[in-house]
């Protein structure tokens, strides 16, 4: 992979930082690539702004901050609000369908829409949202190898959670594949695809 700036923000609880953990693990130690990772969060546990940052490459990573990220995971309406106008011309946006309204984007902009949270809601635990966006954002992007990060989801979460979390991430790479395949918004901007839980 070549250098890739990515930025993943939302909220506290909905597991941002999480994320950023599994994709960075799946890049450095399942694929054998380079990753950096930084955060920053407000002062509350749950609910206050929250964000992570990403630089995955195949090549020793020489700055480890995001200056303009290459792709965006926006997972709450503030995340957009705040970071939407950093994304890099021609970039890929993933934005969590049910919380965030997507507006005057750049031309160019590749965007994918996924309901993480009611995928995760539907398997009985919310929480798991941010794997059902990681197994979203692995079909999508085509970054990182599927088993690379299925293994990085596997090594993260508490035995317990482990099935579960597993489970989400299917469920969202499941669901970008599908995004992959849809007929594209006249638009050219947007690729939705409607959730019929099973």
């Amino acid at each position: 992979m070549q250098l890739t700036e990515i930025r993943i923000a939302g909220f506290g609880g909905q597991g941002v930082i999480l994320s950023a953990i599994v994709l960075g693990k799946a890049a450095s130690i399942f694929q054998g690539a380079f990753a950096t990772m930084t955060q920053n969060f407000g002062p509350e546990a749950r609910g206050g702004a929250c964000s992570a940052q990403l630089v995955l490459s195949e090549t020793p990573i020489l700055y480890p901050y995001v200056t303009k990220p290459d792709i965006l995971v926006v997972m709450s309406q503030e995340a957009y609000a705040r970071f939407g106008s950093d994304l890099k011309d021609g970039g890929i946006m993933i934005v969590e369908q049910d919380m965030v309204r997507v507006s005057d984007l750049k031309p160019g902009i590749q965007i994918y829409s996924v309901p993480a949270t009611r995928i995760a809601e539907d398997l009985g635990k919310r929480m798991v949202l941010n794997s059902v966006m990681v197994g979203f954002f692995t079909a999508v992007t085509h970054l990182l190898e599927p088993d690379a990060v299925r293994k990085a989801v596997a090594d993260s979460v508490p035995p317990s959670f482990r099935d579960l979390n597993l489970k989400a991430f299917e469920k969202g790479l499941e669901f970008g594949t599908i995004a992959l395949t849809a007929p594209p918004n006249p638009a050219d901007v947007e690729q939705l695809v409607e959730y019929s839980p099973e």
